[in-house]
């Protein structure tokens, strides 16, 4: 039985999303299978622009902020998925032993006009480091089940 239904969100709230160390060796794995560019997969690279040194891709960050969801309250809902992502910017990179945590403020709420027994939840996400330093800013709506009293 979810703990969470669409009713059970107020516009303000802000959920905490649990701690995530990053290593080394999971940004290296992680950058060989889906983003090989020189920079996620080894120290010795040359440096860009934006960052000297090894970091993890940013569909990285995103995995490990979609798993920060399920563990702090999706799984435990009637989450019943998103139709996308609105924004989503990276903002500094992401290194081996970092760690990150962060926030999903409610920022809107409404009934679905075409299936009265959903809501949609709009989000913000924002993941930090262990510096207080943003990494991560990301917007999107989420599908919720209502309740069963709704």
């Amino acid at each position: 039985m979810p703990k969470r239904h669409f009713e059970d969100f107020t516009v303000g709230e802000t959920l905490s999303l649990p701690e995530r160390r990053i290593g080394r060796a999971e940004i290296i794995a992680f950058a060989a299978e889906f983003d090989p560019q020189p920079f996620h997969l080894d120290e010795r690279a040359a440096p860009t622009e934006l960052a000297g040194g090894l970091f993890a891709s940013g569909w990285h960050v995103c995995a490990l902020l979609m798993r920060m969801l399920c563990d702090a309250y999706l799984v435990e809902s009637s989450c019943l998925g998103s139709p996308g992502i609105d924004t989503l910017k990276w903002r500094r990179p992401v290194r081996p032993g970092d760690r990150i945590s962060g926030t999903s403020t409610v920022l809107d709420i409404r009934g679905s006009a075409s299936r009265p027994e959903l809501g949609i939840v709009r989000f913000r996400h924002e993941v930090v480091n262990q510096a207080g330093e943003t990494v991560v800013v990301m917007e999107n709506p989420i599908f919720f089940r209502r309740g069963a009293a709704a």
